[in-house]
């Protein structure tokens, strides 16, 4: 079962990505950018890995900060996603491990170019069942 399900929106991608907890919200949002953009074209293990640390003013914040961080990472420094594993975690700073590769024509399909994530619609929330966040992705 996939932790995201795409929303209509006009011009843009919306997405719903839930989690268990806010940590792994945070962790399935990952996965989902990643799934979106890129189409793996064969299983191996990843070859680099990256740290990162993310703050933000509240969760939401964080959530849009952690994203975009993200995206820079794919866009400027053409780094692919294979995991993602938290280090700490509050609501307003995280460290993550990523474990990945760089972008190479022979294992990757560029799906979707996501120009930019935005605060458009962005809502970040504790429900009965765990957590989930709408975000829209400017394609």
């Amino acid at each position: 079962m996939s932790n995201y399900k795409f929303f209509n929106h006009t011009a843009d991608i919306g997405i719903e990505i839930t989690g268990r907890t806010a940590k792994t919200l945070f962790v399935n949002a990952a996965y989902a950018l990643f799934d979106v953009m890129i189409e793996h074209k064969t299983g191996r293990a990843a070859k680099g890995e990256k740290k990162i640390i993310v703050e933000g003013t509240d969760i939401s914040d964080l959530m849009m900060n952690f994203l975009r961080e993200l995206l820079y990472l794919f866009n400027g420094e053409q780094f692919v996603m294979e995991s993602c594993e938290m280090i700490q975690f509050t609501h307003k700073t995280l460290q993550a491990r990523l474990a990945g590769e760089s972008l190479q024509s022979n294992r990757h399909v560029v799906k979707t170019e996501i120009k930019a994530v935005t605060y458009s619609g962005l809502k970040v929330e504790k429900t009965q069942t765990g957590w989930s966040v709408r975000v829209i992705f400017d394609v």
